[in-house]
């Protein structure tokens, strides 16, 4: 009878590490891609939660600042709340990129103190505007307060006139890619080029 040699394999061979290999670096970079996705999404989330609890804290501020109109039945606020240099540390420099940190760490000098001292209508809205700004940008720097109003009696010297609807808008700017789109609101982006979300809240006194 013919005899066949029989050789047995040792190890792996090059081909089949090369395929491991390839199926590794497909799974890797899928994880990899799930997690930068991933944490957008929860930068996003964080900045949502924060931005509510911050549109919440504007308008039970409005409402406790609120004070009878002199013309009209209802309640109004000081102009200042509705300025846009009241919110966003407008007028105020900073050298550094974290602007909580520039700002909230210590009340600058050009803001009221109005935690020990009595402060006019327009220095309490100026001190609120500072706290509120700092609260909006302590999770994400990038986060702007808007309070407007659609005024409905121009003639008085309210810039929110009583029965007014007040709009408190806070917005961040989002990363948009293929891997992440989003639903983009007109409101919250006044331009084309934004690429905004936002939280908005809109109250009557």
């Amino acid at each position: 009878m013919r005899k066949f040699a029989h050789f047995k394999q040792h190890g792996v061979g090059l081909i089949e590490i090369l395929v491991t290999l390839f199926v590794l670096a497909v799974g890797l970079l899928g994880v990899a891609s799930l997690q930068f996705v991933g944490s957008f999404q929860n930068r996003d989330a964080i900045s949502r939660t924060q931005a509510e609890f911050v549109a919440e804290q504007v308008a039970e501020t409005l409402r406790t600042a609120a004070r009878p109109a002199v013309v009209g039945d209802g309640m109004v606020a000081d102009n200042t709340y509705f300025a846009s240099s009241t919110y966003n540390f407008s007028g105020l420099s900073c050298d550094a990129n974290d602007p909580y940190e520039c700002h909230c760490l210590a009340r600058p000098a050009s803001i009221p103190n109005c935690e020990g001292a009595q402060c006019t209508e327009a220095q309490m809205a100026r001190y609120e505007g500072w706290a509120l700004s700092c609260a909006a940008v302590q999770t994400n720097p990038a986060t702007r307060i808007v309070v407007g109003c659609e005024d409905n009696n121009s003639a008085d010297a309210d810039t929110c006139s009583a029965g007014s609807r007040i709009q408190v808008t806070l917005t961040w700017p989002v990363a948009v890619s293929d891997k992440r789109q989003y639903q983009l609101i007109s409101r919250c982006n006044a331009e084309a080029s934004q690429t905004n979300e936002c939280v908005f809240k809109d109250i009557t006194l």
